[in-house]
């Protein structure tokens, strides 16, 4: 499909994209949603936690969305939080997903979560699929939770059914282009604020598994390349941090997509450069639409009055194929 043509405008102060970036992530509040959380096993033995939060309707909803969060999130942060309410107030069940490790509890295994770990989305939608009784799934994704939704729905693998759409917020959908992006000088308070999440796991880690990791190597760590040459690609099985950036970015898969699918990616977005906004790939396959406003920072897309716009657009997009 070709490129949508966007209704967001950020009003004053949000037209600055780090205000609306920060605002939305650190200021910004979601109250009023009650989680049930609930452990799955996955297939290799490691655990991951979901939050579900359910529909307000009085009969029991048919739907569910299964929401993923992004680098160092995890199912409460405030946009997990607003899209889960405003799809809770229209009929929806949601199951928020917190990756491995982010729940709050050290996963199991060496490995943690991913930019390309998609076998986990394989394993919650087996399991809502096998376990719980809904007719229609849809999926959404942020930033980091964006690729994974993206790349699942394009890989070449057995899905259900069942899944009906998807939508991908502020995705790097390119991660070596992604993480130029977060190189420059602009984005100091994010790269700082991501590499000190991600050390202090791998100082947790390295508590668990001596053997494989190392003091120096945790020294080492002073950058997010470094994190991913030290830790993530050799603890999830990639030759090096080029591999797994390779391997791992949803571009490659988009042409590959069969269900309806929005990504919602905001020039002004300081997390993304140009390979992030896959004008191409859209435009060769119906199924995607790409929407690109001007403004909304990295999963912002804040309005003075609440939900922000890309809660309200998730809602709409997935109501769409309902």
């Amino acid at each position: 499909m070709p490129v949508v043509k966007s209704t967001y405008k950020a009003p004053a102060p949000f037209k600055n994209a780090h205000f609306n970036t920060i605002f939305a992530a650190k200021i910004r509040t979601v109250t009023g949603l009650s989680y049930e959380r609930e452990r799955i096993n996955l297939q290799d033995g490691d655990f991951l936690d979901i939050d579900w939060s359910f529909s307000q309707s009085e009969s029991k909803a048919k739907q569910v969305v299964l929401l993923f969060h992004g680098l160092e999130g995890h199912a409460k942060r405030p946009y997990m939080a607003g899209t889960t309410k405003i799809l809770n107030a229209n009929g929806f069940d949601c199951a928020a997903v917190n990756l491995r490790g982010c729940s709050g509890e050290t996963n199991l295994h060496l490995r943690s979560y991913h930019s390309g770990a998609t076998d986990d989305v394989a394993d919650v939608v087996a399991f809502v699929e096998a376990a719980k009784d809904y007719d229609q799934i849809f999926l959404c994704g942020f930033s980091l939770g964006g690729n994974l939704v993206l790349k699942y729905l394009g890989e070449n693998r057995s899905r259900p059914e069942s899944i009906k759409a998807g939508v991908a917020v502020s995705t790097p959908v390119d991660l070596y282009d992604s993480l130029e992006a977060l190189q420059q000088k602009q984005n100091w308070v994010y790269r700082w604020s991501f590499l000190k999440g991600l050390r202090d796991k791998y100082r947790q880690k390295l508590e668990r598994y001596p053997q494989e990791l190392s003091k120096q190597d945790y020294k080492n760590i002073k950058s997010l390349r470094l994190f991913d040459e030290l830790y993530t690609a050799p603890a999830n099985g990639f030759k090096d941090a080029m591999d797994y950036y390779t391997k791992s970015s949803s571009k490659q898969f988009l042409e590959d997509i069969k269900v309806p699918t929005l990504i919602l990616n905001a020039k002004d977005d300081s997390f993304l450069n140009a390979s992030c906004y896959p004008v191409e790939a859209v435009q060769k396959n119906t199924n995607l639409f790409l929407e690109m406003p001007k403004t909304g920072g990295h999963v912002g897309f804040m309005l003075f009055e609440r939900p922000t716009y890309c809660e309200k657009r998730s809602l709409q997009f997935i109501q769409d194929y309902a």
